[in-house]
């Protein structure tokens, strides 16, 4: 079993930046894949990026690819969301979520835990 518990949201201005963290409970953090999703009000719950369970990989949906970068620290069983050039269109609670399959994949569905979730809301 493992517990997510997110950090780090809050109301910013476009253009700002905003780093979210995510710490895992337990001793077996470096064995799953984590991952950031987001869901605006209205919208389904989309991807946001992917890390691998050493941290050399990661995967980033074309909406955000070039300003958020992903990273783990699996010593301090936390994995962060760093986001620089925000945009309202970026709105969304954002969800960080673990995987015992060792690739990152896209879809919900195949992640088995979840955290509850820390708002951003970015500003025009």
């Amino acid at each position: 079993q493992v517990q997510l518990v997110e950090s780090g949201g809050g109301l910013v201005q476009a253009g700002g930046s905003l780093r979210l963290s995510c710490a895992a409970s337990g001793r077996t953090f470096s064995s799953y894949v984590m991952a950031w999703f987001r869901q605006a009000p209205g919208k389904e719950r989309e991807f946001v990026g992917g890390i691998s369970r050493s941290g050399s990989s990661t995967y980033y949906s074309n909406s955000v690819k070039g300003r958020f970068t992903i990273s783990r620290d699996n010593a301090k069983n936390t994995v962060y969301l760093q986001m620089n050039s925000l945009e309202p269109e970026d709105t969304a609670a954002y969800y960080c979520a673990a995987s015992r399959n060792g690739v990152v994949f896209t879809t919900q569905g195949a992640y088995d835990y979840w955290g509850q979730g820390t708002q951003v809301t970015v500003s025009s």
